[in-house]
Order: structure tokens, then C-alpha cells, then sequence
């Protein structure tokens, strides 16, 4: 019994994992561990693409046999709203969770959940973006594959128990890695985490991006060889000659990313009023089926159709339309390219709409390649003896509506230089990324991953003061101390009640369900507080007196509050919970809070 007892009393061995905890800690300095991490989330990033890619494939080569063939144009229309219906389903029965946007998903956990990314969407995006895609569904897989590796990088820092700011550079370094293994554009890749999610560029956040970026396109060339999805070499070279033409295309390509955005919002919209999903399923999904029923290449993410332009060959990129159209007329093909231009941003919208899983990035370039390939075909066809690369218009709109659409115009720039192999086209990406994103600037804010975060100012940015306020916790400065009074007790019980026991010089007065009434401050009791007659006769009501601001728990950011601060010249202000009083926020402890982590931030 006594051997029993001292076994049960023995600490417990600590587990292997702990072991290596242990020994990473005294061996291994922070800086090292941080890019052996950042290697890790790169190649697992990677390897998440590549699944997702594969699996895709898989789905599509199933449903590309003869049968397609034969009823080619009527299956179009079929087959996404399976592949929506399937991703209801299981959404419903099994994830029972929310699948958002993966980059704006991957925003808000970075800068309002201090980059804790749920475990289920490692896997969530996996298996519904491949059905979306595979099965029609006009989106792509770039914002699932960012979605997929972020919740990788999430977890990983979790499991080794890294710090927010670390797990937050982990997840920039899987954004890297996953667009590095899409495109393998590493350089790009890079380039887009930190225009998009707003890294520090300095020496401490560029070596983990370099190492992740590099891992996930080793990985992606291990797996999947050379292949890649833009097979082009650039042929033409850039004519001084057609810089007006490239302006042109600038604005018409800013013009089309405000469309996009515009239509993407005011769809997006739509469907919010709709309660029921059943309902959002039903409506979107005949309508993306009647789509691409009618505009067959809007059928998938697009990349056949991008490809097909780039080589010049306009017919193997419109392919089979249910009507019967004379695609050896030019101003034919035009026109079915500027209907692809139109109705892609729809087209992928809509399937957002009806529930299906995908991201906006591919989307895009997909759009960019028709309003460029049209472009260059209207100036080569108008019969005033100009002629212009088409090729070279494909790859600069594709830019274009990058720049716009996404506000990140040198993701753009370097991307297509990537893509080509070289920067002969550097002076026209340059000039028509510029145009586009000055013009969608002007119009639209913020982008399509950053627009809601924006409205709830839960948005990072480059400028870190900001930053420090938006990644602050509000229930870590709210105090909770001060003594509530009600407004009809007399000032005798308030002093026994409240002041006596109570270190503060102000008091919150709420009725009986706890709603918030007013304050009394000390300073205007104090002359009478020690007269008896008084305090006896005298309600609390009668020194009560309205907050300088009050602070809403549910609405008011950082920024807000630090507003009110400043306006009200207030050194403590109520806070409102649910209608009801909660606490008091002190100018002084959020300063304080401010500046540790506005340390954190830059450090």
C-alpha cells in the first residue's frame, strides 16, 4: 500500500515533446528557432498547395470523361451546383463552422485574435475549395491555399509556444509559401506578404520570409516537377512606340477593378439577406449555373483561358458556347471576351453567394487576361495601322487588375515579371499598376480582403502606432472597482456604502437593471459629505452629472476611444456592455498599455 501510495506521489516523466522544449530553450537562441519554424511553415504551406492543386486535379479528370464530351454546355450547368450542394453539406453535417475568405479570415485572426487560427481550417479549405473549383464554381484556390498554410503556421507556433508577434510573422511566412508554391513567383510571394498583411520589412521579418518562400517552392518543384500554371516566355519587347496604348490600358483596367469591386460588394450584400442558406444555395447556384452555361469558359478558376491567350489562340480559349457564332469574325471574339471581362467578377461573386469555398486572386488575373487580350485586339483591328502585342497586353491587364482589384500593385509588378523570366516589360507593369491603383484608390478605399475589417477598424497597416492600438485588448484596460451607486438612495448611504469602502473619486450611477445613468464625483460631495442634515435629505441624484463621453464596449476601436479621451479631456470614462454598465477605462492605464505594446510592435 505504501508503494502504491509513493508511485502515485512520484512527479510524472515529462513527455518527449517537453523533453525537446526543454532543450530547444537552453540550446537553440530565438532568432535560429524563429527560421528553423519558418522553414517548416514554408514547406508545410507548400505541401498544402500541392494538395490542394492535386485534388482538384483529381475531381476534374473524373468529370473529364467522354460523358462531358458529350453533353458538354447542359453539364455546365449541372455540375457547379452539385459541387455547391456538396459543400453545404458538408459545411452543415460535419465542419459546422463558418468558412470565410481565406485572407480576410487571415487578417482578422492577426489582428484581432493575436494570430490564433482555429485547427479546423487547416483542413476546411482543403476539401470544400477543390469541390467548389473543380465542380465549376468561377473562384480560386490561392485565398483556401493562404487559409490552409496559415492555420498551419497558426498551430505550429502554438504547439512551440511562440509569442503573438512571432505567430503573426509565422503566418506572413506561410502566405509567402503558399503563393510561392502557386506560382513559384518566390520573389512575388515575399512582395505580397508584406503588401498585403502589412509585415515589417526588416531584417528580422525578410530572412524567415526568404527562408519560407524558398522551402515552399523547393517543395512545389519536388512534388509537382517544372510544371507551372503560366506557361509563357516573353517574346515581344516593349515598344517606346506603344506607351500611350499601355496608359489607355491603365485606365481601363482601374475602371475594371472598381466595376469588380463595386459588383462584389453590391452581390456579396445580396446574399447577407438571405438567412437562410438553403435559400442562398439555391438562388446561387442556378444563377452560376445558368452562367456558365451561356459563357462556358467562366467554368473553374480560368487558368486554360489565360494560357490559350497567351498563345495566341482566342478560339481554344472561348471553346464550345451553346450558340452558334462566327469566332473567325474578330470583333466576335471581342465581344465574348469583354463578356468574360464583365461577367467573371459575377460569375465569382455569385458563387461566394451560394457557399461555395475560393478565393478572389486567380479571379482576378483571369479578368485581367480578357480586358488585355480585348484591348490589344480593338487596337490591332480599328484599322488605323497600329499593332500591339496581345500577348504582352494579356500579361500588363492582368497586372492592371491586380494592382486595382487587390490594392497591391507590386505584387502585380514582380508576379508578371516572374512569370515571364525576365523585366523587358518592367516600364509598362509599372506605369499601367500605378494607373489602376491611383484610379481604384480614388473610388474604393480599401480592397476586397480588407474592406469589412476596415468598417470595423480591425484593419493593420504600415503604420504602427495604429497598429499598437488595434492589437491592444480592450478587457485587459477595462477596470472594474469602481463602486455603482443608484440614483434615489440618499448621500448618507452612498458614504457608507460607497465612498468608505472605495478608493476612487468617481461613481457610477445606474438604475436597477444596471443601466448606466451618470457619475457623481467626489470633488462635487466633498463640501457636504460631513454635513448630516444633508446627506440625509439629500438623493444622490442630485450631484449626478453626465459622463464627458461614454465608451461602447461592442463599437467603439482603440482609436475611438483614445479619441474621446482626447476630446473630452476625461481621465476615466464608462464603459457600456449590452446596454448596461461595465467598468471604467482610465487614460492613464491605457496609455500605459499603449506603450508596451507599441514596444512589442516595433521591436
Amino acid at each position: 500500500m505504501t508503494y502504491i501510495f509513493y508511485l502515485y506521489k512520484m512527479p510524472k516523466p515529462k513527455s518527449l515533446f517537453a523533453k525537446i522544449l526543454i532543450w530547444r530553450y537552453k540550446h537553440i537562441s530565438e532568432r535560429t528557432f524563429i527560421y528553423v519554424l519558418s522553414i517548416l511553415v514554408g514547406f508545410l504551406a507548400g505541401l498544402g498547395t500541392v494538395l490542394l492543386k492535386n485534388f482538384t486535379h483529381y475531381i476534374q479528370l473524373i468529370l473529364g470523361t467522354n460523358i462531358i464530351k458529350n453533353y458538354q454546355n447542359s453539364l455546365y450547368f449541372i455540375f457547379p451546383i452539385i459541387g455547391l450542394l456538396l459543400v453545404f453539406i458538408i459545411k452543415k453535417t460535419w465542419l459546422k463552422k463558418h468558412i470565410g475568405h481565406g485572407i480576410s479570415t487571415t487578417l482578422h485572426a492577426i489582428s484581432k485574435l493575436n494570430g490564433i487560427i482555429p485547427r479546423y481550417n487547416i483542413f476546411a479549405s482543403l476539401i470544400t475549395a477543390p469541390l467548389t473549383v473543380a465542380f465549376g464554381g468561377s473562384v480560386g484556390l490561392q485565398g483556401p491555399a493562404v487559409s490552409a498554410g496559415s492555420a498551419l503556421a497558426s498551430n505550429t507556433a502554438q504547439l512551440f509556444h511562440m509569442n503573438a508577434k512571432t505567430r503573426m510573422l509565422l503566418i506572413g511566412c506561410a502566405t509567402a509559401g503558399a503563393m510561392a508554391s502557386m506560382f513559384k513567383a518566390p520573389i512575388a510571394a515575399i512582395i505580397f506578404a508584406v503588401e498585403v498583411f502589412s509585415l515589417n520589412l526588416a531584417f528580422a521579418s525578410l530572412v524567415p520570409l526568404l527562408l519560407a518562400s524558398v522551402s515552399a517552392v523547393i517543395t512545389s518543384y519536388f512534388f509537382m516537377g517544372t510544371d507551372v500554371l503560366f506557361r509563357f516566355e516573353l517574346v515581344d519587347k516593349f515598344e517606346i512606340n506603344d506607351i500611350l496604348f499601355y496608359v489607355l490600358l491603365g485606365i481601363a483596367t482601374g475602371f475594371a477593378s472598381v466595376y469588380f469591386s463595386k459588383v462584389f460588394f453590391a452581390i456579396t450584400n445580396f446574399f447577407k439577406g438571405f438567412e437562410s442558406r438553403s435559400k442562398r444555395l439555391l438562388i446561387g447556384g442556378l444563377t452560376i449555373g445558368a452562367i456558365l452555361y451561356l459563357i462556358p469558359p467562366l467554368y473553374g478558376e480560368g487558368y486554360g483561358l489565360i494560357n490559350n491567350l497567351l498563345k495566341g489562340d482566342h478560339i481554344a480559349a472561348i471553346g464550345n458556347t451553346p450558340f452558334n457564332l462566327d469566332l473567325s469574325n474578330i470583333w466576335v471574339v471581342i465581344a465574348l471576351l469583354i463578356g468574360i471581362t464583365i461577367f467573371k467578377a459575377i460569375a465569382m461573386t455569385t458563387t461566394f453567394g451560394a457557399g461555395g469555398v475560393g478565393g478572389v486572386f486567380i479571379p482576378t488575373l483571369v479578368m485581367g487576361s480578357a480586358l488585355g487580350n480585348a484591348f490589344a485586339k480593338i487596337i490591332n483591328n480599328i484599322g488605323l495601322g497600329f499593332h500591339v502585342s496581345e500577348s504582352n497586353f494579356t500579361l500588363i491587364g492582368m497586372t492592371g487588375l491586380m494592382a486595382g482589384v487587390l490594392h497591391a500593385p507590386l505584387t502585380a509588378i514582380f508576379l508578371i515579371a516572374e512569370i515571364t523570366g525576365g523585366y523587358e516589360l518592367f516600364v509598362p507593369l509599372m506605369l499601367v499598376a500605378a494607373i489602376s491603383f491611383a484610379i481604384t484608390r480614388y473610388f474604393v478605399s480599401h480592397s476586397i480582403y480588407t474592406m469589412a475589417l476596415a468598417k470595423r477598424g480591425e484593419l493593420l497597416t504600415h503604420d504602427k502606432d495604429k497598429n499598437a492600438l488595434l492589437l491592444m485588448s480592450l478587457d485587459k484596460i477595462i477596470e472594474r472597482d469602481f463602486i455603482a451607486v443608484q440614483p434615489d438612495i440618499m448621500l448618507s448611504k452612498m458614504l457608507k456604502s460607497a465612498v468608505v469602502k472605495s478608493q476612487r473619486n468617481i461613481f457610477p450611477v445606474v438604475d436597477e437593471d444596471n443601466n448606466f445613468l451618470g457619475i457623481v464625483l467626489l470633488d462635487n460631495i466633498r463640501q457636504v459629505m460631513f454635513n448630516k442634515k444633508i446627506c440625509k435629505t439629500t438623493s444622490v441624484r442630485n450631484y449626478m452629472t453626465e459622463a464627458p463621453e461614454v465608451i461602447f464596449y461592442e463599437t467603439d476601436t482603440m482609436q475611438t476611444i483614445m479619441d474621446k479621451f482626447e476630446s473630452s479631456s476625461a481621465w476615466n470614462l464608462p464603459v457600456v456592455k449590452d446596454g448596461t454598465y461595465f467598468g471604467f477605462i482610465s487614460k492613464s492605464k491605457m496609455l500605459t498599455a499603449y506603450r508596451r505594446k507599441l514596444i512589442e510592435v516595433t521591436g
